[in-house]
């Protein structure tokens, strides 16, 4: 995404940093942020390296995983992983889907003036019969300790049993997504 921004925008300075340590003090306008901050499980020092970033009046634009997001798939896995007596550390989790409130509220204690805070169903097409084991494979894997070639399938057969009926309509599994939307301003 960087590299096609950099493509279409090359008069427009863009970096990749770690969210919770930018290290500008009041040089933007503006951040946005799109599906990034749900991987970012601190956000107290996320948002407060954001806030000190902006300038007065600044804005913070973000759409993130929700309270909730993807929340079929992950019961899904910790049920069949404790069926199958196989350890699950809650630590292994591995995003951050916080409410409207608590978020809006940890956006408060960073000093930003909340204008804007949304959350929706967003249902997600995964096209094609494997996706759903595709979609553990990439993002949910962390969830699940290393294993046996023969265990780790069968635990993903009996995921995607169970969940068929609920999420695959049509040709494609349907993730639950469910997004958050906010905008602060910096006072």
């Amino acid at each position: 995404m960087i590299q096609q921004a950099q493509n279409k925008y090359p008069h427009i300075p863009f970096h990749v940093e770690d969210a919770t340590a930018l290290t500008d003090k009041n040089q933007f306008d503006a951040v946005f942020s799109n599906a990034t901050l749900h991987w970012v499980k601190q956000p107290e020092q996320a948002l407060q390296a954001i806030y000190n970033s902006l300038k007065t009046n600044g804005r913070f634009v973000a759409e993130f995983g929700a309270k909730g997001n993807v929340a079929k798939i992950t019961n899904e896995i910790k049920a069949q992983a404790g069926k199958l007596n196989l350890p699950y550390a809650e630590e292994k989790f591995p995003w951050y889907f916080p409410s409207i409130g608590e978020y809006t509220t940890l956006m408060e204690k960073a000093g930003f003036h909340a204008s804007f805070a949304q959350a929706f169903d967003r249902p997600t097409p995964l096209k094609g019969k494997d996706r759903l084991r595709n979609w553990i494979n990439m993002f949910g894997q962390s969830m699940i300790p290393n294993l046996a070639e023969p265990t780790y399938l069968q635990l993903i057969q009996q995921i995607e049993a169970n969940l068929q009926r609920s999420m695959y309509k049509n040709g494609h599994w349907i993730a639950d997504y469910k997004r958050i939307r906010v905008i602060g301003i910096k006072q």
